[in-house]
């Protein structure tokens, strides 16, 4: 039995199922699927701080067990249902087990005889005024009387596995433990230059499925987070070493060119920080070698205006820039907004154009035929230096004459595949800039987008205001919805704007959790009729065509428009420097980051904001617990390592993109900050010493596993 036997081969009475539920093909992806918790047997579990929908496992003592009958109403026969007490720390805790026929009922009766000991795990719920587990799944130590001999056969750690379709813990247990007794060898991934202290991949394996204490399952976690952190760096190291190694045209700062002229004529003085990126920026573009810089910044931070000294360098050297924008609302906005900055400069072959002035095009899917083909025409000839577009720029029709650089907006919102139908139109690999607005972490900066060098915008230029957050608890204190009113129709008095944000649009369908949630549709002519009467009040949402969704957007940049109710389709792009106030209804609905994204859009006039976040959450829910640190901070990075930890790296990783598991298994991004730095070090440091991995054929095979999997597509889009 090897590590790359299939699993099939295994044996034992479940390995055929586990396979075919779990997806896992050889024994080594079984020996991967590490426990989720353990259970110690030296004491009965705790029976404190329980929440409604845990799922928890313990180990108890059988205190009563109770046969009783009822009528099911669905079948309208007699059923069962077996209830017992389970003792453990602190408490006693409810089970029902439900059965059709008399004889599995006293079966479970005479199974859960007072005194035996056993292991439940299930889904805590709470009913008739007490905590239940239903139908838990179980694993019984011992009967009536044996209660010592039963404590006696439990290991002292018993490990408990993430269940996986129909194949429960207890399944997966028997069948890993029966790899660990047939497999031969287990090959060694780390070489023996970067293992160090650490145990081998072997033990390390065998302590995690079967530890005799903390101390051995302390080891295995250390081992093995290092594992994943490594080989994640590795394959990050080298595609790094792969963009290095590619040709790039360089693109040379031109005295006296668009840059300096641009530069000349800006109405501010830029900030450190800007001046720092810029710096870098110039150098790459200047390099023989394509630059993959992520460039990340709170909302207003000014990276569009770093992007644009970089495209309009690009353009002085000969070359063309393309803008890649998730939706038609912030390509038209990067459009309105980069004109106004270049001003005659950017009328290229226009009545009134600046000398050596060059062109913005601006392409999308909806725009009519004749402007989408003089679009086509201006990008294919180089009369645009800069073309902004959404997805219609990746279509195979649309060519440029010298593509130089590419610059992706809110990078996570485009694949893999998207940014190379655009980097393959340039003759030789273009510089990439990725920007996104989301504040990421620098560990998770460091993993997930570890192939590109990270740049931080962290100061806000000078002129923005300070936007005051506050949490507005309906179910608590229902009035201070009509002060949310009477604040916007204060600030529109004082010649302000306000946004108002819903969850659903309105011809969906309600949440079945939340069948009561404000939407755009119902809640506009509502305001219109009563709280915000007299206020002119339009509604923008992702479902209306851009022949409607654009006259409103300009309508609001103009002040036309006093309220706008929308969906969060105005979290990125809309930039209305005269909106000061922001209310955001059913608040526990979004998430941390995207709250602190979208109040990002008031405040941006010099004018202080204010954001209120209206919630039905209970007082101490965890769902109130996120909206008081977003109103407690305006500190972004703060507010997404609270938004991860939450989450969970696994979606952020990329862990349930599809069917095909994700490399990170237990390391965390956000606790792992020293291991992953460490890792990476390591990783740059024995890459140069062995750079096609010809010394650690094992290390080699676990990079190619990582390129496999979801994680690496999750990377790739980047």
């Amino acid at each position: 039995m090897t590590w790359d036997t299939p699993l099939s081969s295994l044996g034992g009475k479940k390995a055929k199922d586990v396979e075919k539920e779990t997806g896992f093909a050889t024994v080594g992806d079984l020996l991967g699927h590490y426990p989720r918790t353990y259970v110690d047997k030296g004491r009965l579990s705790e029976l404190d701080d329980l929440v409604e929908g845990d799922f928890i496992s313990m180990v108890g003592q059988v205190v009563s067990s109770e046969l009783k009958t009822y009528q099911d109403k669905r079948t309208r026969r007699t059923a069962y249902r077996v209830l017992l007490q389970v003792k453990g720390e602190g408490g006693t805790l409810a089970m029902t087990f439900f059965a059709k026929s008399a004889g599995i009922a006293n079966f479970h009766k005479n199974l859960f005889s007072p005194g035996a000991i056993g292991m439940f795990s299930g889904k805590l719920k709470w009913f008739n005024h007490r905590w239940d587990l239903n139908n838990p799944n179980y694993r019984m130590y011992g009967a009536e009387g044996d209660a010592n001999e039963a404590l006696a056969k439990m290991p002292d750690l018993i490990p408990v596995y993430p269940v996986v379709g129909k194949i429960d813990s207890w399944a997966l247990e028997e069948t890993i433990g029966l790899a660990l007794d047939l497999i031969d060898e287990i090959p060694e991934s780390l070489p023996d230059a970067v293992r160090g202290d650490l145990i081998s991949r072997a033990q390390a394996l065998r302590w995690i499925h079967r530890p005799d204490d903390h101390g051995q399952l302390g080891a295995a976690r250390k081992r093995l987070k290092f594992d994943e952190a490594f080989v994640t760096q590795m394959v990050l190291a080298m595609r790094r070493a792969e963009h290095r190694a590619e040709p790039a045209t360089p693109r040379p700062i031109t005295t006296g060119g668009l840059l300096d002229r641009f530069d000349q004529r800006l109405p501010f003085t830029l900030t450190a920080g800007q001046e720092r990126i810029g710096d870098e920026i110039a150098d790459e573009l200047a390099g023989g070698h394509p630059m993959h810089r992520l460039l990340q910044g709170e909302v207003g931070s000014g990276k569009t205006l770093v992007a644009l000294r970089a495209m309009l360098q690009v353009v002085d050297a000969g070359g063309q820039a393309a803008l890649l924008a998730p939706t038609e609302v912030l390509a038209s906005q990067h459009l309105r907004s980069i004109s106004a900055m270049l001003g005659d400069l950017g009328e290229g072959g226009r009545l009134g154009a600046a000398e050596g002035a060059t062109r913005v095009a601006l392409l999308t899917g909806s725009m009519g035929t004749a402007a989408r083909r003089e679009a086509m025409l201006d990008a294919a000839s180089g009369e645009a230096g800069i073309v902004i577009g959404t997805h219609a720029l990746l279509e195979e029709k649309v060519q440029f004459f010298d593509l130089g650089l590419v610059v992706v907006d809110e990078q996570h919102r485009f694949g893999v595949e998207q940014r190379a139908a655009l980097t393959s139109k340039a003759g030789t690999p273009p510089h990439v800039l990725v920007m996104t607005a989301t504040p990421i972490p620098r560990t998770v900066a460091m993993t997930v987008f570890g192939d590109l060098d990270t740049s931080t915008l962290a100061e806000l230029p000078a002129g923005r205001g300070d936007v005051q957050t506050s949490v507005v608890p309906v179910r608590t204190q229902p009035a201070w919805l009509d002060r949310a009113w009477a604040r916007i129709r204060e600030e529109v008095g004082n010649g302000r704007q306000a946004y108002v944000v819903c969850s659903r649009i309105g011809d969906e369908p309600p949440a079945e959790d939340a069948p009561d949630l404000f939407s755009v549709e119902e809640l506009a002519p509502d305001l219109v009729a009563g709280p915000l009467t007299g206020l002119r009040v339009e509604m923008l949402h992702g479902r209306m065509s851009p022949d409607d969704k654009d006259p409103v957007m300009q309508a609001f940049a103009a002040g036309e428009v006093d309220v706008l109710v929308s969906t969060t389709v105005i979290e990125v792009g809309v930039d209305v420097p005269n909106s000061t106030v922001m209310v955001i209804l059913d608040a526990e609905r979004f998430g941390v980051s995207q709250l602190h994204q979208l109040r990002g859009r008031i405040g941006r006039g010099g004018h202080a904001g204010l954001c209120l976040l209206v919630t039905t959450a209970a007082p101490e829910s965890v769902s109130m617990e996120r909206l008081t640190a977003v109103a407690g901070t305006r500190d972004g990075f703060e507010l997404s390592r609270i938004d991860l930890e939450q989450r969970r790296e696994g979606n952020v990783l990329g862990v349930q993109q599809s069917g095909k598991r994700s490399a990170l298994r237990l390391l965390s991004v956000v606790q792992d900050e020293d291991v992953i730095v460490a890792a990476r070090d390591t990783a740059t440091a024995y890459l140069l010493a062995d750079p096609d991995l010809g010394a650690a054929p094992g290390l080699l095979a676990a990079v190619r596993a990582v390129e496999d999997s979801d994680q690496a597509e999750f990377l790739e889009k980047g």
